[in-house]
């Protein structure tokens, strides 16, 4: 059989042909520095339980994690976001901004341990109430101004603990300007805000619910976005920067690459997504099922998420990637 003449001036396979090649064009890519570490810390917890909805991830005992903390900056993990499961729970979430409540043992346990180690923990209610919803419920309504004042209270008391950063997660109209001004009027100008800037009522939120024991009656759809709106979603994160954000987060990621690429579009501010627990359920399972490999897919969706836009990952898949990276 003949070999055509195509008479190709260009030839793109030629930058596809080695490894080195290929490494050598690479437009986008990852690293250890561009993920942060989700950790779920549980009190009066006498040793790590498996989340059963998410394989490989535990809930950490209090007494724990500074030795979490220490094989995880050993791996070198440089970002952690502390999510605490209470035994303290009441109607309003209160144990968040109390100066001995779990969120901020957890933040001075994590600086006294590792003071390098930047702490990012949620700021919301979810975890700490006990009807699982992000804030003050009235009437089968959660109170957007209460919830406010109440975040507030919550973001002073992580600041005064050593959180260098905070994630604010509710979805209340006019939180990132409340903590920040907050947040300046208690000395703490330097403590950064990372807003879950749009933040969609998910089903991919199921196994975090489980992980940290949030399962309410209705749904979170009065506060959080609806995923069938990006005009919407624009408008949100754009106003969180007008707010005072420092950088803005969607979430979940891979379901929303569309409206972080948007996003990416319309500000200068980092931007970061979150890899949620049913992201991460999802290829879990499907790798434990022999489905797919569970290295090369994780791989290929956080450089999805650098092309997309983001400039930081928040990923449960940080610790086993970060093991994958010494090896």
């Amino acid at each position: 059989m003949s070999t055509p003449n195509l008479n190709l001036s260009r030839r793109m396979r030629r930058l596809r042909h080695s490894d080195a090649m290929r490494q050598l064009v690479r437009e986008f890519d990852f690293n250890i520095g561009d993920l942060i570490h989700p950790i779920f810390i549980e009190e009066s917890l006498t040793e790590s339980l498996e989340v059963s909805t998410m394989p490989g991830i535990q809930r950490i005992p209090e007494h724990a994690l500074a030795q979490e903390i220490t094989e995880l900056h050993r791996l070198g993990i440089q970002y952690v976001m502390p999510f605490g499961i209470s035994h303290h729970k009441d109607s309003v979430g209160s144990d968040t901004w109390h100066d001995d409540g779990l969120l901020a043992r957890m933040i001075k346990t994590i600086k006294q341990t590792c003071p390098e180690m930047m702490v990012i923990p949620d700021i919301c209610f979810c975890e700490y109430t006990d009807h699982g919803h992000c804030g003050v419920v009235e009437d089968n309504q959660v109170c957007n101004d209460q919830t406010v004042a109440n975040l507030v209270k919550q973001s002073v008391c992580a600041a005064k603990a050593g959180a260098d950063m905070l994630a604010p997660s509710a979805m209340m109209d006019g939180q990132v300007k409340a903590i920040r001004e907050g947040l300046d009027n208690a000395g703490f100008e330097h403590v950064a805000i990372l807003a879950h800037a749009i933040k969609f009522a998910s089903s991919f939120y199921g196994p975090f619910r489980a992980a940290v024991d949030c399962e309410l009656s209705g749904d979170r759809k009065g506060y959080q976005m609806d995923y069938a709106n990006i005009r919407q979603a624009l408008q949100e994160a754009l106003l969180d920067e007008q707010e005072g954000a420092d950088i803005l987060m969607v979430k979940p990621g891979t379901p929303y690459l569309d409206v972080l690429s948007s996003l990416r579009e319309k500000t200068n501010l980092p931007l970061a997504a979150y890899q949620v627990g049913g992201e991460y359920a999802a290829i879990k399972f499907a790798a434990l099922a022999g489905a797919l490999d569970e290295k090369k897919v994780i791989f290929e969706t956080l450089t999805g998420f650098k092309r997309a836009g983001a400039d930081l990952i928040v990923s449960y898949y940080t610790k086993q990637v970060a093991q994958w990276l010494k090896e």
